[in-house]
């Protein structure tokens, strides 16, 4: 499905190459600064580096403009809110495969991200988490037609409560089953362990370690990433890691 071969900006990412399987999902996480949005921009197509990005055989930056936001959808880390502009306008902006169902779909998407009751709201009037949940609803509509094949996100959880997570959570699992491929990055040790399929661990802008999820995420490989202690813990039935300061780092945030 997408395929980087020496994937590389100068002074912000080392040369990486990759392969994403469609139907798969792909995190990316390391310390702030580690290269993860950068990596994103490349992926997307607005961001033009070294090496070479293919998404379903085919050279990223052979794509038309229209033909790539059919294939493709991107999340960006920030985005500015257009002025004057009410939610549902904003959001038939991604309408990029008018269809007579297409509204029903967008409708799905608005009642699972808690957004009916914003639809006439000028985007201004929005808070933080409210305008994530708009762009969110926004990329996914955008893809949720035939030839969706790539989801891209930079940081979609921030903002969401725990119910607006689970309903993140909830939409991934219909695109991964009709073969979109997912590569996101997040904060979140634990989110990546029971959700990710692959990680990418990044630090200062080169890929570090990549692999299946129980393989790369590891006390010992995210305390080498983020320099803080971690512990492995089970609870309902479930794996998870618990990260603590190293000693000489809160000593030294005394001094």
């Amino acid at each position: 499905m997408l395929t980087l071969r020496a994937l590389a900006l100068h002074g912000r990412l080392k040369s990486f190459s990759a392969d994403v399987a469609p139907g798969e999902l792909v995190h990316l996480i390391g310390p702030n600064g580690a290269g993860k949005s950068t990596l994103l921009a490349l992926l997307s197509g607005l961001q033009r580096g070294e090496g070479e990005v293919a998404l379903d055989g085919q050279r990223l930056f052979s794509y038309s403009g229209r033909e790539l936001a059919r294939v493709r959808s991107y999340l960006s880390q920030h985005a500015p809110r257009p002025p004057a502009m009410p939610v549902w306008h904003y959001l038939m902006l991604h309408n990029v495969s008018p269809a007579p169902q297409r509204e029903a779909a967008l409708m799905r998407l608005v009642e699972t991200l808690q957004l009916s009751d914003k639809l006439r709201r000028p985007l201004q009037q929005l808070s933080g988490g409210e305008w994530q949940r708009v762009r969110l609803a926004a990329v996914f509509f955008q893809l949720a037609q035939p030839e969706g094949r790539l989801l891209l996100l930079d940081e979609p959880l921030t903002g969401l409560d725990v119910a607006q997570q689970a309903a993140f959570d909830a939409l991934l699992p219909p695109l991964l089953a009709a073969g979109v491929s997912i590569v996101m990055s997040s904060h979140d040790v634990n989110h990546t362990l029971h959700h990710a399929h692959r990680v990418w661990m990044l630090r200062a802008g080169e890929v570090v370690a990549q692999g299946d999820t129980d393989t790369v995420m590891t006390a010992d490989s995210l305390q080498s990433l983020f320099g803080i202690v971690f512990h492995q813990a089970r609870l309902a039935h479930q794996r998870w890691l618990l990260g603590e300061a190293l000693p000489s780092t809160a000593e030294n945030s005394y001094r």
